[in-house]
């Protein structure tokens, strides 16, 4: 299973700074405890691999048995299931890939990506996968909404106090640590555009349905995603439809849950078909791999700088420079002309420097107007469900992610804006950029689901 038992678990995830001081043990018969603040043993609960920063040190029951259903077993009941049945009652499966998953597929079958992409495709529709789309169209749409909300906030700075810093709301673990430990201080800076995960969730079981004239019920969309808190971004309450009772996202798999399901079916990639991955239109078009820019993860940063550099100041950006501060995962740019500093950004990664982030926050001295914020050290190429170590657990397979920082990097950059496919969706899917409809689907809310005072076990 994807998560992990606090039993099999006594080492804490390396993102961890002593922020949660509950104890996590294992008593003889392996069974898992959890300790709570008020001393309080809950038997059976378990953990994620990033459970130190994705909740403040704990799963719900309601959460735990949630993410339960998150894994291999879920897929393989519903490819049992199809067999098995009437083909009236079959699911149609749809799998939506990662463009971060796609570069350890390439490593471990020893091609470039394009081949990689081409060879996951054959093996999941070798599984009985009907359809198999990648998510950088979702990722787009995800880029586009969240530009037009920083012009949107930035024009509004100085009689809102929230509009500025924005904070990017792509990343799961972060969103939930920023709801359950952060709340208010926080939650109203965190820009409201869904992530590519959601938004892609939200295209198959409404567009892709309406277009293959099956009910969203009789579909079920997995995504193969590099981060295990991807799990628990799909069973959130808003991307469940109660009317229907489907999910957007049905099931998420890490990319390694993936390759041991190969592994497990003794397919070997010699025998595996090379197939094109499927186009969200229907016609393939331009079928090419491409990918958006920064470095491992979907680039809102600089996607969002340039933008603005030319919406707000007309400056044409053409390559940015990031200034490393803390160390590589906390960077930042700007954007001077005439001496005056107009634009300020970072990119901060992984806990440690996010509490660094948090501290200066409540002391005021947080001078960027948007963070591009990942719980992963490295971003989402270092997500542990795909570059955690075989041999040393709970440590990143540091080779690995070079290699597929170099695959990722090998794909060429194409502007959401230059992307037609996003062009033809908005208009036809969603009647307009500016939309009622699509302010609907591409777009949700975070809240403050903090306790009215902060718990006693965060060492803030």
């Amino acid at each position: 299973m994807s998560e992990v038992s606090v039993a099999k678990r006594k080492d804490k995830c390396e993102n961890c700074t002593k922020q949660c001081s509950k104890k996590q043990s294992g008593n003889d018969d392996g069974a898992a405890r959890q300790q709570h603040g008020n001393g309080q043993i809950t038997e059976g609960s378990q953990l994620l691999l990033s459970a130190c920063l994705s909740c403040d040190g704990c799963l719900s029951e309601e959460e735990t048995l949630k993410i339960s259903q998150q894994g291999l077993e879920e897929l393989e009941q519903v490819l049992a299931l199809n067999k098995k049945c009437d083909v009236s009652k079959h699911k149609v499966l749809v799998a939506s890939v990662c463009p971060q998953s796609l570069p350890f597929f390439a490593i471990k079958f020893g091609v470039d990506v394009a081949d990689g992409a081409q060879k996951l495709c054959g093996f999941l529709k070798l599984l009985g996968v009907q359809f198999v789309f990648d998510t950088t169209v979702a990722a787009g749409f995800s880029i586009l909404e969240s530009q037009k909300e920083f012009i949107q906030r930035y024009r509004r700075r100085h009689h809102d106090s929230h509009a500025l810093p924005m904070f990017t709301s792509s990343c799961p673990g972060w969103i939930r640590y920023a709801e359950r430990v952060l709340g208010s201080l926080v939650a109203p800076h965190i820009c409201t555009a869904r992530s590519p995960q959601q938004i892609m969730g939200c295209l198959v079981k409404d567009y892709f349905c309406k277009q293959q004239n099956v009910s969203p019920e009789n579909v079920f969309h997995m995504v193969v995603a590099p981060c295990f808190d991807k799990k628990l971004e799909a069973v959130r309450e808003e991307f469940y439809n109660s009317l229907l009772e489907t999910r957007d996202v049905d099931c998420v798999l890490t990319s390694r849950e993936i390759y041991c399901l190969m592994e497990r079916r003794r397919v070997t990639v010699e025998e595996l078909d090379s197939i094109p991955l499927d186009h969200v239109l229907g016609d393939p078009g331009d079928a090419a791999l491409v990918r958006h820019d920064g470095r491992g993860s979907e680039g809102f940063l600089e996607h969002i700088f340039k933008h603005a550099a030319k919406e707000l100041f007309g400056v044409d950006v053409h390559e940015i420079t990031y200034k490393t501060l803390r160390n590589r995962d906390f960077q930042e740019v700007t954007l001077e002309r005439d001496g005056e500093t107009l634009l300020q950004f970072a990119a901060v990664y992984g806990f440690r420097n996010i509490q660094t982030l948090v501290h200066r926050m409540r002391k005021g001295r947080v001078p960027y107007q948007l963070v591009e914020v990942l719980s992963c050290p490295g971003g989402c190429l270092s997500g542990r469900g795909q570059a955690e170590s075989e041999a040393d657990k709970g440590q990143l397979d540091k080779a690995l992610v070079q290699q597929m920082e170099e695959a990722y990097s090998s794909l060429p950059v194409r502007l959401p804006e230059l992307n037609p496919t996003l062009q033809t969706l908005y208009q036809d899917w969603l009647q307009g950029q500016n939309s009622v409809r699509a302010g609907k689907l591409l777009h949700t809310e975070f809240r403050n689901h903090t306790a009215p005072t902060q718990p006693p076990h965060m060492q803030w």
